[in-house]
């Protein structure tokens, strides 16, 4: 074999091997379940797109990975499944982490944190809890908030409890005076206060409780979602999607902000 050809069979192979090596780093798509019925993490337009909080931030994930991201509308149990069949590789959806979860299914750290709150109308003149002594107070129903005041009417001498289907109709009694207050999850609430105005945020109710993105139990890609979250939290982008989303600036400290180390199950 002549030496043009022998250096035309080596300049191919050569070309091969980047090929191949592209081919083998060149990030696979992302399949990601969403329960879309779940405003500001998650939603569908008229158009059948995928919005939200989470939905954005899983877009993020996506890029660093350099992969493609692939949405798969699910019901909010569905997820549970889809992730330990391996159906999905991840689920968004407000997902809390519990060790009871962690028994089955893997989580990166958290990145919210899901603390319920009162509120009320800007002219009612509350400035905490212990303003509601004597006032009427609401909730939707069989909700965590609904929990939280049956467990503490005695503590703030509430009136009245009233339990709602709809959170419009609990936000619209709050802002006519038919409620003093209510209590929810304080980003439904943010979120809706974007464009409901005269509405305050009266004061947050901690939890404990944290969101994250849910895996497969022992995924390979934990690790790697979970770094790539660090960045997102490091750069200001966690904390830019907050404010898009939520309307409000993170509290400093808060998750959103904060790097936390990968949970696990006691």
């Amino acid at each position: 074999m002549s030496i043009a050809r022998r250096r035309l069979f080596a300049v191919m192979a050569a070309l091969a091997l980047q090929i191949g090596a592209v081919s083998a780093t060149k990030a696979e798509t992302l399949t990601v379940g969403a329960y879309p019925a779940n405003p500001p993490w998650e939603n569908k337009t008229e158009t059948g797109a995928f919005e939200g909080f989470e939905v954005d931030l899983a877009k993020e994930i996506g890029k660093r990975l350099n992969a493609d991201v692939e949405f798969q509308d699910l019901g909010f149990q569905a997820l549970f499944a889809a992730t330990s069949s391996g159906r999905i590789d991840f689920a968004i959806s407000s997902i809390s982490i519990t060790n009871d979860r962690l028994q089955n299914q893997s989580f990166t750290q958290g990145y919210y944190d899901s603390d319920i709150a009162l509120i009320a109308s800007a002219d009612a003149g509350l400035k905490s809890l212990s303003d509601m002594k004597g006032k009427v107070i609401g909730a939707i129903s069989a909700s965590v908030g609904e929990a939280w005041i049956k467990e503490n009417t005695e503590k703030y001498g509430f009136s009245q409890y009233r339990g709602y289907n709809a959170q419009q109709e609990l936000l619209l009694d709050v802002q006519s005076g038919r409620l003093a207050g209510a209590v929810g999850d304080i980003a439904g609430f943010q979120f809706a206060f974007m464009k409901m105005k005269g509405m305050d945020v009266v004061e947050t109710i901690p939890t404990g409780d944290k969101f994250a993105i849910m895996m497969r139990k022992g995924s390979p890609l934990l690790e790697e979602v979970n770094a790539a979250i660090d960045e997102i939290k490091k750069d200001g982008t966690m904390a830019a999607l907050h404010k898009t989303w939520l309307g409000t600036e993170a509290a400093a400290g808060s998750s959103i902000n904060t790097i936390l180390p990968i949970p696990q199950a006691k």
